[in-house]
């Protein structure tokens, strides 16, 4: 899809928008799995998720090659929209968002604020992509989708720091949306030669990327009922599927209540703040964890966009007894 001098570039242009985020190691999460844990807090960027570097790349090269696009429009569910709305604002492109009606009332309030035309449609993500699709050809709008090459190249530049800080990592852990956080992580781990396993996490009430992986072709299901809406994926893209078959070592499913245990974890270890999709990979090296003793674990905290009415319900008293199981 690109080779490291294009990855180089792409972090370049990133950082023009985003400094690089830290990796710290986290002593008492290191505690909690038995093993060194090195946290990529892509919670920490302008946007609070990884998504923004995507962005920023998607819409450096549509100002340079189709310079008179007289807009661009897409759907999401928070960070996607979120990264759209904050590149396209810096090069001064119209961009309108569809998301799901019920979407979070603070991704709503945050695209708003990067200056995009927010539309709510349908009851799900599926729903909200096909209007945008919809539209995207009556009103002769670029319609952006939430896979594809600029957007992993970008996205690539987070593993692409990650990985050159931290080349020992035996594992790491990365959620899966749309896939093109873990297919940047796959495809820089190779440009950089290391031997690093990559180890995909879904929700089990949005598994189809786990279905597709175990199958080794697309499988698509009818619902995404999970609370962790960055992970909330019903049809997965075909190329990401491909390159996850090829790259990852496995992809994990995780419940709600772990993901909650998860977040407890993340708030109470770290003082970080993390979305439901942003705690799933931590969710799933728990569910791992007699396998990571004394090994190198590498964890992609994507993102911290969560409502706070939603926060307290994560980790509600419901939450308590499954964060109990996790740390036993």
């Amino acid at each position: 899809m690109f080779d490291l001098k294009e990855l180089e570039r792409a972090h370049e242009i990133v950082g023009q928008a985003v400094p690089q985020t830290p990796a710290h190691a986290w002593p008492l999460l290191g505690d909690r799995l038995g093993a060194d844990v090195v946290v990529k807090h892509e919670n920490h960027t302008p946007t609070s998720a990884f998504k923004v570097r995507g962005g920023l790349v998607y819409l450096d090269r549509l100002k340079r090659e189709r310079p008179n696009t007289p807009g661009i429009i897409s759907a999401t569910r928070g960070n996607h929209g979120q990264s759209l709305a904050f590149a396209a604002s810096r090069h001064g492109v119209p961009v309108t968002i569809y998301v799901p009606h019920g979407n979070s009332v603070e991704q709503n309030r945050a695209i708003r604020g990067f200056g995009a035309e927010l539309v709510e449609y349908g009851e799900d993500f599926q729903a909200a992509r096909e209007e945008a699709y919809r539209r995207a050809e009556t009103n002769g709008l670029e319609i952006v989708p939430a896979f594809h090459p600029d957007l992993v190249l970008g996205v690539a530049t987070y593993a692409l720091e990650l990985l050159r800080k931290a080349r020992d990592l035996d594992v790491l852990y990365v959620p899966i949306g749309q896939g093109s956080g873990i297919c940047g992580c796959i495809l820089a781990r190779d440009l950089l030669g290391l031997k690093t396993e990559i180890v995909g996490v879904q929700s089990t009430e949005a598994p189809s990327y786990a279905l597709s992986f175990a199958a080794g072709a697309v499988v698509t299901t009818k619902t995404s009922n999970t609370r962790a809406d960055g992970v909330a994926t019903r049809i997965p893209d075909a190329d990401a599927v491909a390159i996850i078959c090829k790259g990852a070592s496995r992809v994990l499913q995780v419940t709600d209540d772990e993901i909650a245990s998860a977040m407890r974890a993340y708030w109470t270890d770290t003082h970080n703040l993390a979305e439901g999709a942003g705690a799933a990979a931590l969710a799933a090296a728990l569910q791992e964890k007699k396998k990571l003793q004394g090994k190198r674990v590498g964890l992609v905290l994507s993102g911290g966009n969560i409502d706070f009415d939603r926060f307290r319900h994560w980790l509600g008293p419901d939450a308590v007894t499954a964060d109990q199981r996790a740390m036993t």
